[in-house]
């Protein structure tokens, strides 16, 4: 019996993405393969963006992502540890991103709505997006109506 596992699930309406907690003694074989089983799950539903960084070819995941926009004729993601290229137009970026976190707020820039410090509302017309890291960015007109649906959802 010593290849058993205990699973408890706990559902909570307040939690966006599953959180896992694994309880051993140690860490050994059977934690880590369940461990690789857990991120390779995740990873299929919704894979790590590959980018070009400061020290190469690196692949971020989702979670992390700020925001994803274009400046002149590149994409960038945003991340707390930088900007990093990608070599596809934000539309493609956009089918690859998890909807239930990432939302267009204009032409040129996808959001992550979990990394939203907060929404101003207080402009007419348009909307102003903060960031935990401290990024400003603007809804435009023609998005507003889907980021207010999302703001009193």
């Amino acid at each position: 019996m010593d290849n058993m596992v205990d699973i408890e699930v706990i559902i909570d309406d307040t939690c966006v993405d599953p959180k896992i907690k694994i309880h051993a003694k140690e860490k050994n074989r059977q934690v880590e393969n369940i461990i690789y089983a857990i991120e390779n799950v995740t990873e299929n539903d919704y894979p790590r963006i590959a980018a070009q960084g400061d020290e190469g070819l690196e692949f971020v995941a989702q979670k992390d992502i700020i925001r994803a926009f274009t400046e002149g004729r590149k994409l960038f993601i945003e991340t707390d540890d930088g900007r990093y290229v990608v070599k596809k137009t934000l539309y493609v970026l956009e089918e690859e991103l998890n909807p239930a976190r990432f939302i267009r707020i204009s032409q040129s820039e996808i959001i992550n709505i979990l990394k939203v410090k907060r929404f101003d509302i207080s402009i007419s017309g348009t909307i102003g997006v903060e960031f935990e890291n401290g990024t400003k960015s603007w809804a435009s007109r023609s998005c507003v109506k889907a980021v207010k649906k999302l703001i009193k959802s």
